[in-house]
């Protein structure tokens, strides 16, 4: 069963996508309305609670930092506390995230400190917090699961790796002429999504709860991703590519690299999709969808929906040093 948030439009495309929607039972619940949620595990009795929910992209953080605490942050929190009011003994595994090392360098661990750098960070740092209490303090089998980047087709437009594969697509079929980008140094350790769910599974089926670093143990910077998604194409990338200040963030992270060593002791996982085949991954299933919507094929996607960016007016002022 999912909870999902009852909107006038609702976004099932990636179910439908993955032909799975027919397997799923719906329930409506609010991150922001702990009534719905202790509804939803009253209606669901669940074993294992994925907590995966929340307002993700780094940038409307910036925009909207109340309400990134309120759903990122103290969501975490009611979810826990509507288990254990309910006396549930479901296992629940919140989604960490690496982006709460923020300014940290070097090969980031579990016993690495913390250094968030925005508000999303934050407000994901106060659930990772929140989530060990529980553990500690009311016995909840509890885990944290810190993931770096994990990426795959089915990526929001917009997060930087699916914009790039998705503009690179429609650079080559000639449907768009540029792509417009943020900090092109900034480096990620990216990983592919399905195997990090698999990990997510691996860490409720221990003995004992626990946290654990999810990663590749590479890092790569945006520019990299730039120039292998173009060269998947044949195309130059600098023939295409710009940067624009709007893209660019108050505070950024500009280093992440993971050591997924525990993992691999403790619960036997290894990433195995690595930086290249990720970004052809990405890249061809693009250029596959864009293709089938030029032949007038009718199929749940997100893209062909996505507003131009050129259109989204925002205030958010970059300090004058973020821009050289």
């Amino acid at each position: 069963m999912s909870p999902y948030r009852h909107l006038a439009s609702q976004k099932f495309w990636r179910l439908y996508y993955l032909n799975i929607f027919d397997n799923i039972s719906l329930i409506s619940a609010d991150l922001i309305d702990e009534a719905s949620i202790t509804d939803a595990i009253e209606v669901s009795q669940p074993d294992e609670v994925y907590h995966l929910a929340a307002q993700s992209f780094i940038g409307a953080s910036f925009k909207q930092p109340i309400s990134t605490g309120e759903i990122t942050g103290l969501g975490v929190n009611r979810v826990l506390e509507a288990l254990r009011r309910k006396r549930n003994s479901a296992k629940f595994y919140q989604a960490s995230t690496s982006e709460m090392y923020g300014s940290r360098t070097g090969i980031l661990n579990e016993d690495a400190p913390f250094q968030p750098v925005s508000p999303y960070a934050a407000a994901k740092l106060y659930g990772y917090w929140i989530t060990k209490i529980y553990r500690e303090t009311y016995g909840v089998f509890a885990c944290n699961g810190i993931l770096f980047n994990h990426e795959s087709p089915l990526r929001g437009l917009e997060f930087v790796t699916r914009k790039i594969s998705n503009a690179v697509a429609k650079i080559k079929l000639g449907l768009e002429k540029e792509l417009k980008l943020g900090n092109l140094e900034a480096k990620k350790d990216w990983g592919y999504a399905p195997e990090y769910v698999e990990a997510m599974w691996l860490m409720l089926q221990q003995d004992e709860p626990d946290d654990y670093v999810i990663a590749t143990n590479e890092r790569h910077s945006v520019k990299e991703f730039v120039e292998m998604a173009f060269a998947t194409v044949s195309l130059d990338w600098k023939k295409y590519v710009s940067v624009d200040p709007k893209f660019l963030r108050p505070s950024d992270t500009t280093e992440l690299h993971g050591d997924y060593s525990k993992a691999k002791q403790k619960l036997g996982w290894e990433a195995r999709v690595r930086f290249s085949e990720l970004v052809r991954i990405m890249v061809e299933e693009d250029l596959k969808n864009w293709r089938r919507w030029q032949n007038g094929e009718k199929f749940p996607w997100d893209a062909p929906n996505y507003p131009s960016e050129d259109r989204i007016v925002s205030r958010m002022a970059i300090p004058d040093s973020k821009k050289t």
